[in-house]
C-alpha cells in the first residue's frame, strides 16, 4: 500500500423510498467500522439525489451522484445482484455499482454489500 493520501474510500448506497438518512448513515459507518476504513465520499444513484444527499451531510463526506450509464458499466465488476433491483431500477447491484463507478477506473471493493431493513452499503477503494 502507498502513503494513502491519493487513495479513497467510497462508500455506495442504495435505498428504498421512505428511506431515513439516519438508516443510511448508520449502515455507512457500521461498513466504515468492520473494514477500518475511513469514508471519504457516499455515492447514490442520481435518481436518489434527495434522499442521499441528507445522509452525505450527517456524515460530513463529499456527495457524488452516479448516473445510470455508469451504474451500468460497473455491473460486471458487482459480486452481489438483486433481482429486485434489476426490476425496480434497472441494475442489479446498486450500492457496489455506485461504490465502484464513483471509485474510477481500477477500483476495488472493499466491502461486498451489507443491508439493513431499507437500505445498501458496499465500500469501494479507488486506486494509487
Amino acid at each position: 500500500m502507498g502513503g494513502g493520501e491519493a487513495v479513497r474510500v467510497i462508500a455506495g448506497v442504495g435505498m428504498r423510498r421512505g428511506c431515513a438518512a439516519e438508516e443510511v448513515v448508520a449502515l455507512v459507518r457500521r461498513a466504515s467500522v468492520e473494514t477500518g476504513c475511513a469514508v471519504t465520499a457516499l455515492a447514490a444513484p442520481a435518481f436518489k439525489r434527495e434522499q442521499a444527499a441528507a445522509a452525505a451531510a450527517s456524515l460530513g463526506v463529499a456527495l457524488v451522484l452516479v448516473e445510470q450509464a455508469a451504474l451500468e458499466a460497473a455491473q460486471a465488476l458487482c459480486p452481489t445482484r438483486s433481482e429486485a433491483a434489476l426490476r425496480a431500477v434497472g441494475v442489479a447491484s446498486v450500492a457496489e455499482g455506485s461504490a465502484l463507478a464513483a471509485a474510477g477506473a481500477g477500483a476495488r471493493l472493499v466491502l461486498a454489500r451489507i443491508a439493513s431493513g431499507g437500505a445498501t452499503c458496499a465500500l469501494a477503494e479507488s486506486a494509487p
